[in-house]
C-alpha cells in the first residue's frame, strides 16, 4: 500500500504508475473518499470535544440549567455515532481503493507493456555442446527412473510428479548447498506454514488481482502459499523492529502451490509447470536507505549458486508491465535448456519497498538527533532455488550420450555420488 499523503501530493505520479504495470485505478475517486474521509474526521472529534465538555458541565451546572445541558449532550452524542458510522463506510470505501494502487515502478525500472519488454542485463556461462541429439528433462527422468509423472497423474491428476530416487537426494543436494551460502550472509533458515489466513495472504498483494492462481480452503478461509515470502513476511505483521536488529533475513523450504489458471496448454510436459512444487525463497527486512543494496545483494548470491552449479544463464531487467502488484523491481535469472533451445525462468528478486510492510504494519525505530524515528521497513525476496526447474536444468544440461546425467561438482559432496544412471536411481 502506498502512503496516502505521497498520494496527495503526486496523484498524477501514482495513476501513471498503475498504468506502467497496466492497472486501471481512479486516483481522483480514492482523493474524493480521502477528503470526504478527513472532513468527517474533523466534524467527528469537533461534535465529541463539544458533547464531553457539556457532560463535564453537567455535575456543576445549576438545576434549571441541567435539563438542558442533558438534552443537548445527548443530541451531541447522537450527532457522534451517525458521524462515526458514515466516517467508518467511507474508510472502508478508501481502504477498498488504495488496496487497488500497486507499487510505483522503481525509477530506474523501463516503462514496458509486457515481457518483450525486459532487457538481458548479464549473460554467465556458455550453451554446452552435444555431439548427440539431447534429450528433455522428463525422457531422462523417466528412463533413470528419478521423475514419474504418468503415476502422479493417475493419483492427483495432470500437473503432478513423483520424485524418486537419486531425484530427491538432487533436490537436497540442492537444498543444502544453499543453505551453507546463505547462512555466511546471516541468512536464518525457516520452514513456514503453507498454509496462511486471509488478512495475511491479503496484505502481501496476492489477492487483489492474483486470486485465480490461488488455491483457498473456502471452509477454512486458508490459503496455500504460491511462495514462500507469503507466509514469511507476515512473521512480522504488526511488529516493530530496532534499527539494530536490521537487516532481518530468512532463506524458507516449502512445499509451494499454484492453480496456473489461465495457463493450460503451456508446458504440459514434465515438471517445469506444475501445481506443486518446493521452493527455497530468501526474504529480507531493511532499513529504508538500504533496500537498494539488499536488492542487488540478492541478485549476487542467486547469480553467485548458479555460477557454482556451472549452469548458463542471463539476468533479465524486468520491465514495468511485467511486474507484479507489490514489486517496485525485479531481475528474474532465466537457465538455458537445451530441448527447447532456448532460457527458462528459474530465479526472481523483488524489492516491495514498503509497500508491503504498510500493509502488514512491519515498522523499525531508531533514535536520530535524540528524538525516536519511526517508519516503515523495506521487504525483499528472492529465489535462492527453485528446486524442479533446478533439477530439470541440470538433467538437460549435464546428461551424457549414455543416459547418465553428471552431477555439478559442487553438489557431489551433498549428494554422495557423482552421476545419476539407471543402477543408481
Amino acid at each position: 500500500m502506498l502512503d496516502i499523503k505521497f498520494i496527495r501530493e503526486n496523484p498524477k505520479a501514482v495513476q501513471k504508475g498503475a498504468e506502467a504495470k497496466n492497472v486501471i485505478v481512479d486516483v481522483k475517486k480514492l482523493l474524493k473518499l480521502d477528503a470526504a474521509k478527513r472532513e468527517l474526521q474533523a466534524q467527528s472529534e469537533k461534535t465529541r470535544a463539544l458533547q464531553k465538555e457539556l457532560s463535564a458541565a453537567v455535575p456543576k451546572a445549576k438545576p434549571d440549567e441541567k435539563k438542558k445541558l442533558l438534552a443537548d449532550s445527548s443530541k451531541l452524542k447522537a450527532e457522534f455515532l451517525a458521524l462515526d458510522e458514515r466516517l467508518k463506510a467511507v474508510d472502508a470505501e478508501l481502504m477498498i481503493e488504495m488496496l487497488k494502487i500497486p507499487n510505483m515502478p522503481a525509477s530506474d525500472v523501463k516503462i514496458g507493456k509486457d515481457e518483450s519488454g525486459n532487457e538481458v542485463a548479464m549473460l554467465s556461462g556458455t550453451r554446452p555442446q552435444f555431439d548427440f541429439k539431447p534429450k528433455d528433462a522428463l525422457t531422462l527422468g523417466e528412463a533413470l527412473d528419478i521423475i514419474d509423472v504418468d503415476r502422479a497423474s493417475k493419483v492427483s491428476g495432470s500437473r503432478f510428479g513423483y520424485l524418486k530416487g537419486a531425484g530427491v537426494l538432487l533436490e537436497f543436494a540442492i537444498v543444502r548447498y544453499a543453505l551453507d551460502i546463505l547462512a555466511k550472509e546471516g541468512f536464518v533458515p525457516v520452514i513456514p506454514p503453507v498454509m496462511v489466513g486471509e488478512k495475511a495472504m491479503r496484505a502481501m498483494g496476492y489477492l487483489d488481482r492474483s486470486a485465480d492462481e490461488v488455491y483457498h480452503f473456502a471452509a477454512d478461509n486458508l490459503y496455500l502459499v504460491g511462495t514462500s515470502e507469503q507466509s514469511v513476511g507476515p512473521m512480522h505483521m504488526d511488529e516493530v523492529f530496532e534499527a539494530q536488529e536490521l537487516p532481518k533475513r530468512y532463506v524458507a523450504f516449502s512445499t509451494c502451490f499454484r492453480r496456473e489458471a489461465g495457463s493450460y496448454g503451456k508446458d504440459t510436459r514434465g515438471i517445469l509447470r506444475v501445481h506443486q512444487f518446493d521452493k527455497l525463497e530468501m526474504v529480507s527486512f531493511v532499513l529504508p536507505e538500504n533496500g537498494d543494496a539488499e536488492h542487488k545483494l540478492l541478485s549476487e548470491l542467486e547469480q553467485k549458486m548458479m555460477k557454482g552449479l556451472g549452469l548458463h544463464f542471463h539476468v533479465l531487467n524486468i520491465c514495468s508491465g511485467d511486474l507484479g502488484d507489490p514489486a517496485a523491481r525485479k531481475y528474474d535469472i532465466e537457465a538455458w535448456i537445451p530441448s527447447e533451445d532456448k532460457f527458462r525462468e528459474t530465479h526472481s528478486t523483488s524489492t516491495t519497498t514498503d509497500w508491503q510492510a504498510r500493509r502488514l504494519n512491519v515498522r523499525y525505530k531508531r533514535s536520530v538527533a535524540g528524538k525516536t524515528e519511526h517508519g516503515y521497513v523495506h521487504m525483499l525476496n528472492g529465489t535462492a532455488f527453485a528446486i524442479g526447474r533446478t533439477i530439470v536444468a541440470i538433467l538437460e544440461n549435464y546428461q551424457q550420450a549414455d543416459g547418465s546425467v553428471k552431477i555439478p561438482e559442487v553438489l557431489i559432496p551433498y549428494c554422495g555420488f557423482d552421476r545419476i544412471t539407471k543402477q543408481d536411481s
